[in-house]
């Protein structure tokens, strides 16, 4: 049986931060446009939470079962490692999925927004047909554009919508911001398993880019969120603040453009869920004040 280690590097808490930053610039978008509620916010995060631990849970059990992880460069998986049965890592992923759905419908409830139950049920079958089912999206190259759009404008704009009722501009950037960054997320991890995913068949866009293509990607989708910062600051100078965490993207810019490959692209993975989460607090605080002063 799994111990309590491995069921919680299963879950990959490395990648948390691509369910807390879109609540938190959510967040700070709705206070920006006058909202407070903490209540919500919160439900949102467990919404995200759950839906990343199940999606990660998932993916270790669609993978383990098509033998794609046998040869894992890698943080070891579940299945793949035989810690845990293929049966127990699948109920795992849906305890979380069924979590996510109870307390979406709270969320739902609370802010009378009933038509966001389609939403939450699309984004639970694309956690699930990521790499699950006969024909997974994620192994056609589509991972990066449900990233975009589930961790990006679903996860913001919903956020903001339970709590303040509408969305503005400030938070449309934020959406952009969050959802290219947790794009790189996944492009780090997918650029390390190039090798051993062209093997087994596993056709991801790192993979059907080519290393070079993919290193490329990554800079550039880790890169423009600070542009549309610079570019936002100019009808609300303080967001200004997105630029305090550039300096986190200097170590893993380095790794990438140094060709490193393997376990030494592990820290790129880590590296850029912290820029993620950085960029979303600065975002956050720049649409929450910003728009308090009118901005």
């Amino acid at each position: 049986m799994a111990t309590v280690a491995e069921w919680v590097e299963g879950a990959r808490p490395r990648t948390l931060p691509t369910a807390v930053s879109p609540v938190v610039v959510g967040t700070g978008a709705a206070i920006g446009a006058g909202a407070v509620a903490p209540g919500p916010a919160l439900l949102a995060l467990l919404v995200a939470v759950a839906l990343v631990i199940g999606v990660n849970f998932a993916n270790d059990y669609s993978d383990g079962i098509r033998g794609t992880d046998d040869a894992r460069v890698g943080p070891q998986r579940l299945v793949g490692s035989r810690a845990a049965t293929p049966a127990t890592v699948r109920l795992a992923a849906f305890a979380c999925f069924a979590l996510a759905a109870v307390a979406g419908l709270v969320l739902v409830a609370v802010s009378g927004q009933w038509w966001m139950i389609a939403v939450g049920a699309v984004a639970i079958l694309a956690a699930w047909f990521y790499t699950g089912g006969k024909r997974p999206y994620g192994y056609a190259g589509l991972g990066e554009v449900a990233v975009f759009v589930f961790f990006g404008p679903v996860a913001v704009l919903g956020t903001t919508l339970t709590q303040v009722g509408s969305v503005g501009t400030g938070a449309l950037l934020g959406a952009a911001g969050a959802g290219l960054l947790a794009c790189a997320v996944l492009v780090a991890n997918n650029l390390r398993d190039i090798p051993g995913d062209r093997v087994v068949g596993k056709r991801t866009l790192a993979v059907m880019l080519g290393d070079r293509g993919t290193r490329v990607l990554w800079v550039v989708l880790a890169g423009l969120p600070f542009v549309l910062g610079l570019a936002a600051a100019f009808t609300n100078p303080v967001l200004l603040v997105t630029l305090l965490a550039l300096p986190l993207l200097v170590r893993p810019l380095r790794v990438v453009l140094g060709g490193a490959d393997g376990m030494a692209l592990i820290p790129v993975l880590r590296d850029t869920s912290f820029l993620l989460l950085a960029w979303s607090v600065a975002a956050g605080i720049g649409l929450a004040v910003g728009g308090s002063l009118g901005l």
